[in-house]
C-alpha cells in the first residue's frame, strides 16, 4: 500500500479514504509520502455502508478546502468493520473514480477471511462491467499476512493495470526484496492447491465459529455489534457506556477497559470513526480458553456499570466467577506483600509485568 501509494502521490497530492478505515493508514501511507488523507464518512444509521452521497460529499469538501484529490484509498474486506463491499458498491465507487479521474487502490488483504454469505468480490471481478472504466486507474494491494497466516514473511503484492506504475514498483522493490529462501517456500506452499484450498476452508469455518460464540457472549450482556463476515474483526458498541457522547468519554472508557477491565481493544477513533462509543475487538489471536476469560471480564464489567440496561450482579456472583488469571490474593495480604521494603514486587519493572501478563489482547 505505501509503495503503491508513493508511487501515484509523487508529488504530494491527496487521498480521500473511508472512515472507519485501518488505524495505521495514517503512519504507513502519510510519513513517507506526504500526502494527506481526506475522510468518507460513514455512518452506523445504514451500517458504515459507503454510499454515493457520501463520496460525492467527501470530494465537494475536499475541494471547497481547495484540497486537489489524486485517489481513493479502500478496504475490502473492512479493517475494522469486518463487513464485505457488494458489488452495486464497487461499480458506484468505480463510476465515482472514472468520472472525477482518479485512481482507486483497493486494499484486499483480508480477501480469504470470509466466513459467510455474501462472499468476497474482488475489484478486479467487477470493473469490466463498468462501462468506459479506464483500467489504468485502478490498483489493488494484497499480502499473504492474513489470509495464510505469514505476517512475519512481509511478503506483499501490487496488481495494477497500469504499465506505468508496474514498471516503477518493480524498479522500487529493490528496496523490500523477498528472499530467495522465502520465495522458495511460498511458491512450494501455493503449488500446493489442495493444501491451500483446504487451509482457507477449515479457516473460515473456525472464524464462523469464534464469530458466532464471541458475538453470542456479547449478546447475553446487551453488547450489540456490527453483523459483520469477514475478517478477523468485531465492530463493538459501546454507546451506552458513554457518559457524554464525545470522543474525550470514548478514550475514557477505553483507558478502563484497559486498565481495569484488562483488555485490549482499539478505539473507534484511531480508525477516524465519526461517532464516539464503536470499539474494533479482534477475535481470532485467542485460543478458547482465553476468550471465554475475556468474555468474562466483559461480563463482569457490564455487570457492574450502573443503569446500563443490565442487572447488577451479586458480589456472591462476581466472586464466584472470577478471572482465573487475577491474583488471588487478599486485597490487604496483597497490599502488604506490595508495600514490603523486602518485597521485589515493589519493582516498577515486576509491577508493569504482571499487569502485561493479566491483560488479554483483543487487538492486533
Amino acid at each position: 500500500m505505501t509503495q503503491t501509494t508513493c508511487i501515484i502521490c509523487y508529488n504530494k497530492l491527496n487521498y480521500i479514504t473511508i472512515r472507519s478505515d485501518y488505524c495505521r493508514f495514517d503512519r504507513d501511507l502519510r510519513w513517507r509520502t506526504g500526502v494527506q488523507l481526506f475522510p468518507v464518512v460513514c455512518e452506523s444509521s445504514n451500517n458504515f455502508k459507503v454510499t454515493k452521497e457520501a463520496l460525492e460529499e467527501a470530494y465537494s469538501k475536499a475541494q471547497e478546502s481547495n484540497i486537489k484529490v489524486k485517489g481513493l484509498l479502500i478496504n475490502n474486506p473492512s479493517n475494522p468493520l469486518g463487513t464485505i463491499l457488494d458489488k452495486e458498491t464497487l461499480k458506484d465507487i468505480l463510476r465515482f473514480i472514472n468520472d472525477k479521474n482518479i485512481h482507486l487502490v483497493c486494499d484486499e488483504i483480508y480477501a480469504a477471511t470470509a466466513f459467510s454469505q455474501p462472499s468476497f468480490i474482488s475489484i478486479s471481478e467487477v470493473k469490466s462491467e463498468v462501462v468506459g472504466c479506464n483500467d489504468d486507474l485502478v490498483h489493488i494491494v494484497y499480502s499473504l499476512s492474513k489470509d495464510l497466516g505469514f505476517p512475519g514473511f512481509r511478503v506483499g503484492i501490487i496488481y495494477s493495470y497500469n504499465d506505468a506504475v508496474v514498471n516503477i514498483a518493480r524498479k522500487m522493490s529493490s528496496f523490500g526484496l523477498v528472499s530467495t529462501q522465502t520465495q522458495r517456500l511460498i511458491a512450494s506452499m501455493l503449488l500446493d492447491t489442495i493444501f491451500v484450498e483446504d487451509f482457507i476452508a477449515k479457516s473460515s469455518m473456525r472464524l464462523l465459529q469464534r464469530y458466532g460464540l464471541f458475538t453470542k457472549g456479547l449478546g447475553q450482556v446487551g453488547i450489540t455489534t456490527l453483523k459483520s463476515n469477514a475478517g478477523l474483526f468485531i465492530w463493538m458498541d459501546l454507546r451506552r457506556f458513554l457518559e457524554n457522547s464525545t470522543f474525550d468519554d470514548e478514550l475514557k472508557l477505553w483507558h478502563i477497559i484497559i486498565d481495569k477491565v484488562k483488555l485490549n481493544v482499539s478505539p473507534g477513533c484511531s480508525f477516524h470513526c465519526s461517532e464516539p462509543g464503536w470499539f474494533r475487538v479482534c477475535f481470532a489471536n485467542m485460543d478458547d480458553a482465553t476468550m471465554k476469560i475475556a468474555l468474562r471480564r466483559i461480563r463482569h464489567f457490564v455487570y457492574l456499570q450502573p443503569n446500563k440496561g443490565v442487572e447488577v450482579a451479586t458480589k456472591k456472583q462476581y466472586c464466584r466467577t472470577r478471572s482465573k488469571l487475577e491474583i488471588s490474593l487478599s486485597f490487604r495480604r496483597l497490599d502488604d506483600f506490595m508495600n514490603s521494603p523486602h518485597s521485589p514486587m515493589s519493582s516498577p519493572m515486576v509491577q508493569r509485568s504482571i499487569m502485561d501478563m493479566s491483560t488479554i489482547s483483543l487487538s492486533t
